[in-house]
C-alpha cells in the first residue's frame, strides 16, 4: 500500500465502495515538481506539478478525454 503520511487530501474519484478507489492529494513537502499526487487503487501513485495537472484538468474540460470515457 502506498503511504499517505503527511498528504493533504483533496478528492476522491469513486467513492461508491470500500476497495481503495483512487485519489488526489497534495504533498506539501515534496518538491514542486511532484507535488500533485494521484494515487490508483492498487497502490500505485503518480506525482506531477501543478502546472502539469492543470493542463491535465483543462484538456479534461475542453473535452479531450471523453474518448477515454466512452470506451
Amino acid at each position: 500500500m502506498t503511504d499517505l503520511t503527511g498528504l493533504q487530501e483533496v478528492a476522491t474519484f469513486c467513492g461508491n465502495c470500500n476497495c481503495g478507489c483512487p485519489q488526489l492529494f497534495i504533498d506539501p513537502a515534496a518538491p514542486q515538481d511532484k507535488r500533485i499526487v494521484i494515487t490508483d487503487d492498487f497502490g500505485q501513485r503518480v506525482q506531477m506539478s501543478a502546472d502539469q495537472f492543470s493542463s491535465l484538468v483543462a484538456e479534461a474540460k475542453e473535452g479531450k478525454l471523453d474518448l477515454l470515457v466512452a470506451a
